[in-house]
């Protein structure tokens, strides 16, 4: 019988009278961390979808979609709309992206480190432009010299003030919460898509009348989750079932 032995650096075991083996491609591959290689379309100033799959950039934050920002004469302008289309006309030199797996989100995304198919760093451009911001919490300082550069030319919302977008969000999420209903429903009340999770980590849902609905079960303990309606579903990061 083979005697296995565990390496100090993870992912790696060692089989008696063997060399070590990196086990990180097949875990990498068990928690659905595959890049994902594709034609781009955008969402919103940080968010794109590839083959149904939505990808948040990682360590940036970028306004929210309905943010405003005060330009350098003191007008609102939307802020977020302008980051999107900027992401927009920026990969529509060269659509094709390439993401590498960073982690998985509270809302389901893939998050990921992108680049442009020149191999142009997507968030870093971003920052630089002063479409997005550096964020500290998940960036560890990452992108702090393309924002200080950003900041110093006065690109992009630093030509004028804004409230950074995580604060926005925070404030804003707030009030939602106290005039509007849950955006996912706690078990299926009123509420009949099933957000079902893969062995592989793909995220599916399920629409009555399809013909996985009926066999596919909802646990919620595992991050699954019913939604009330498509968007609510696509918007989290899941995609509809093919059949």
């Amino acid at each position: 019988m083979a005697i296995v032995t565990a390496l100090g650096i993870a992912g790696y075991f060692v089989f008696e009278g063997g060399p070590a083996v990196s086990l990180t491609p097949l875990l990498g591959s068990m928690l659905g961390a595959d890049p994902i290689a594709g034609i781009a379309s955008v969402i919103d100033g940080d968010t794109i979808e590839i083959h149904g799959q939505r990808i948040r950039f990682n360590g940036i934050d970028a306004p929210e979609s309905s943010q405003q920002c005060d330009d350098a004469r003191g007008f609102r302008y939307q802020c977020g709309a302008k980051a999107a289309a900027a992401l927009d006309g920026f990969l529509s030199e060269s659509r094709s992206v390439r993401c590498e797996f960073a982690s998985w989100d509270s809302y389901g995304r893939y998050v990921g480190n992108c680049s442009r198919g020149d191999g142009v760093n997507i968030a870093g451009w971003l920052v630089e432009n002063g479409h997005a911001l550096d964020w500290p919490k998940y960036s560890s300082g990452a992108y702090a010299g393309q924002q200080a550069l950003a900041k110093a030319a006065a690109r992009g919302i630093w030509s004028g003030s804004f409230q950074v977008p995580w604060e926005w969000r925070a404030e804003h999420i707030a009030i939602e919460k106290s005039t509007s209903a849950p955006l996912f429903a706690t078990g299926n009340i009123g509420c009949k898509i099933k957000g079902n999770i893969s062995a592989d980590g793909g995220r599916i849902y399920h629409l009555p009348g399809q013909k996985f609905y009926d066999a596919t079960r909802i646990s919620e303990s595992k991050g699954e989750r019913w939604f009330c309606s498509e968007a609510d579903a696509r918007s989290a990061g899941w995609r509809r079932s093919k059949r």
